[in-house]
């Protein structure tokens, strides 16, 4: 992926140190640490930080495909992950705090206090956990886009959608797999059988990443990847950051799989109304085939992910039930905030992009 513009003093000084060769850039990343510190420091919300979020997802970028010009070796360079850490930190203090606000309003704790002593007859079984989040699920009665994208989207506000949804599924599946590694037993055999699927079962024209980048190419988008980072607002780098927190660190190998349990038991139904939205304007199977694969597959997915990935995952280790609870919650919450911010734009005929969508290439 190419560098990102940048957003504010964080992300300029950070590419600024990332075209350098790390054996001689001592100095700059004792600025940059200073200037995160800085900032951070006078962020009031950092979820809709347009530069923080920026930089961090630019971050985790270096552990997934690069970045154009910048060398391989910034991935593990110590000083570099030590400002990955300061700004994670009040990043996951953000989220859990909004997950706790989710918790509240549907009526399930979103923090590592929720153990199996909480629930009739000691610690939770794989059939307790998938109910939880069933139950969670099934409680999420907010706007839906999904439903505005079938009945009212403009031609426009489809691609839109698009460019939102593509930060992370060009790349979709990638958070999710950093946990096979981190699980044993039951809960990775369940992953591993979901992220099959997501990877097209050994067919590359088959990955949803590869038909999402279809569709792209069937509305008269540009499929590279990355090529709408500048146009997506923070909270669109939020979600796909909050996946990459989660994936990339053993110690939520929990919460990432809450995170997955969440977004399967919580996607079937919207991908068959984004479906009939491309179908109301007039496209064909060549475009909608990502949606529709999603009906089915989502609908098998959901339970494996919610009785032998997270419910096998809690089992075997009672005391992460509170994390996967958290990364159910916490995905609610960012997809709530964007759900709002697309659908306040829409409604009140403005762009929710932070810039105009160049022309395919």
């Amino acid at each position: 992926m190419r560098i990102p513009e940048t957003r504010g003093p964080v992300s300029s000084a950070l590419f600024k140190v990332l075209v350098q060769a790390p054996a001689s850039s001592a100095a700059d990343l004792d600025a940059l640490h200073a200037m995160v510190a800085g900032q951070l420091a006078l962020a009031a919300d950092i979820i809709g930080h347009e530069d923080i979020q920026l930089s961090l997802f630019s971050l985790y970028e270096l552990h997934y495909s690069g970045l154009d010009g910048v060398a391989d070796d910034w991935e593990w360079e110590p000083g570099l992950i030590r400002i990955r850490r300061m700004i994670e930190e009040p990043f996951e203090k953000a989220l859990r705090e909004a997950a706790r606000k989710v918790g509240r309003e549907h009526g399930v704790p979103a923090t590592g206090a929720f153990t199996g002593s909480q629930l009739p007859g000691g610690n939770p079984t794989s059939d307790d956990v998938a109910r939880i989040l069933f139950d969670l699920a099934a409680s999420d009665t907010g706007p839906s886009v999904s439903r505005y994208v079938a009945r009212k989207a403009s031609l426009e506000q489809l691609k839109e959608f698009l460019v939102h949804k593509s930060v992370y599924q060009l790349k979709e599946a990638d958070p999710h797999t950093w946990a096979i590694p981190r699980l044993t037993g039951r809960a990775k055999a369940a992953l591993v059988e979901i992220q099959a699927d997501e990877y097209g079962g050994g067919r590359p024209e088959r990955m949803h990443s590869a038909l999402f980048a279809r569709t792209m190419r069937g509305i008269g988008l540009d499929d590279s990847y990355g090529a709408y980072v500048d146009s997506v607002p923070a909270v669109s780098l939020a979600s796909v950051n909050l996946m990459s927190l989660c994936g990339l660190n053993r110690r939520l190998r929990g919460a990432i799989t809450g995170h997955l349990a969440i977004y399967e038991m919580t996607s079937s139904q919207p991908n068959r109304f984004y479906g009939n939205g491309f179908r109301r304007h007039g496209f064909d199977a060549g475009v909608t085939h990502y949606f529709d694969e999603h009906v089915e597959a989502d609908a098998v997915h959901e339970q494996i992910a919610g009785r032998d990935l997270a419910g096998g995952l809690v089992e075997a280790e009672p005391e992460l039930l509170g994390d996967v609870l958290f990364g159910a919650t916490a995905v609610m919450a960012i997809d709530s905030r964007l759900s709002a911010h697309l659908l306040g734009s829409w409604e009140s005929g403005k762009s929710s992009l932070r810039a105009a969508v160049p022309v395919a290439a």
